[in-house]
């Protein structure tokens, strides 16, 4: 396969999976995103004409002149599906699944990567829906298998894991999962720590790393505890506490406000020798602290822009269009991009060693 592979990108979004799936050699030449401004970060940072900022639906009929391309990937809102939102199998955006289906259906690629949130691929409540994405898949003539994965094993500083869903065409290896899982392995490669990730950004209200979330973090007067610091629910809101020794929880998409997970930054850059969110979190365990609905110290700070986007694994430079909450937003939506590109680099080594 000597000349270049070539893609389509559905549910585009800021183009996160795109720069893990070009970082594997695969040129994109069609993206479709619903949302403005995620189109416009994408415009700002990928050639001019790929994106087609519209209504999947609308542009169904004119997907056709890109068959014959390499790939379809793209990961259709997940709200639907997820174990955070209302998990209900008639929202609208749980069909777009099928709608993607319904593009590798009009274009036939060699291979389709679809993803999705961890629920949709091992949740009984929705074994129903995965059995008819599968059947559809198998009549279309392709193999597909979902596969699991968490980004931390990727080069990701952030525990977020999702559901990837590969698929061959004309592809009767009987062993494919194993295979493919074989792949996927090859293409581990341990994350950084938070620390490691952000301390060259330097503090916030730098011009390197301005200060974009004003959000204030105030203590719960009823806290939910959990064993580990920084699991429980006992600050506003539902921005959880980082390790930076660790790896972050997954960003959502509804960062901006008090939903924004928040580091201590004194311990971040070595100004204090422990985290106060674990003194914290000692404190109220062992009854030495009561909580009370106050503002926390100014130590603990929103994570900006900029750390959020390294976490996400986007490069430095790339350039995000929209208001502060829209950006947050478009990077809490991505796919991290090292983990695009583990995915797209396992695909496109089966396809040159077992499909040739």
């Amino acid at each position: 396969m000597a000349n270049k592979m070539t893609a389509v990108s559905l549910f585009t979004g800021a183009g996160g999976m795109d720069i893990g799936f070009e970082r594997a050699g695969i040129e994109v030449v069609f993206a479709n995103e619903l949302m403005s401004e995620a189109a416009a970060t994408y415009n700002v940072n990928h050639a001019a004409g790929v994106m087609v900022n519209d209504d999947v639906n609308n542009i169904l009929k004119s997907i056709d002149r890109f068959q014959g391309v390499d790939f379809v990937f793209g990961g259709p809102p997940c709200q639907g599906f997820s174990v955070a939102g209302k998990m209900n199998p008639n929202d609208e955006r749980s069909k777009l699944i099928f709608t993607f289906l319904d593009i590798v259906e009009r274009i036939r690629p060699k291979a389709f990567v679809m993803e999705n949130v961890k629920a949709l691929g091992v949740l009984e409540k929705w074994e129903s829906v995965r059995r008819k994405y599968l059947e559809r898949v198998y009549a279309l003539g392709y193999n597909c298998v979902p596969f699991i994965l968490n980004a931390i094993e990727y080069g990701v500083s952030q525990k977020r894991e999702r559901v990837f869903f590969i698929g061959i065409r004309n592809n009767n290896d009987p062993f494919f999962e194993y295979v493919m899982n074989d792949l996927l392995i090859q293409q581990k490669n341990k994350a950084s720590t938070v620390r490691e990730i952000l301390q060259s950004l330097g503090k916030a209200g730098t011009d390197q790393n301005p200060d974009t979330c004003t959000a204030k973090i105030i203590f719960a007067t009823h806290p939910i505890m959990r064993k580990s610091p920084y699991a429980g629910m006992y600050f506003n809101g539902q921005g959880r506490p980082i390790d930076v020794d660790g790896y972050a929880n997954t960003l959502p998409a509804s960062m901006g406000g008090n939903k924004t997970p928040f580091v201590d930054e004194d311990y971040l850059y070595g100004d204090a020798s422990s985290d106060w969110i674990v003194d914290y979190h000692k404190g109220l365990m062992n009854g030495t602290i009561v909580p009370e609905s106050k503002e926390a110290p100014k130590r603990l700070r929103r994570i900006t822009i900029k750390e959020a986007t390294r976490i996400q694994s986007f490069p430095d430079d790339y350039v995000f269009c929209g208001n502060k909450g829209v950006v947050y937003t478009q990077i809490g939506n991505a796919v991290p991009c090292k983990m695009a590109e583990a995915v797209a680099r396992a695909v496109v080594t089966y396809l040159e060693k077992e499909m040739i």
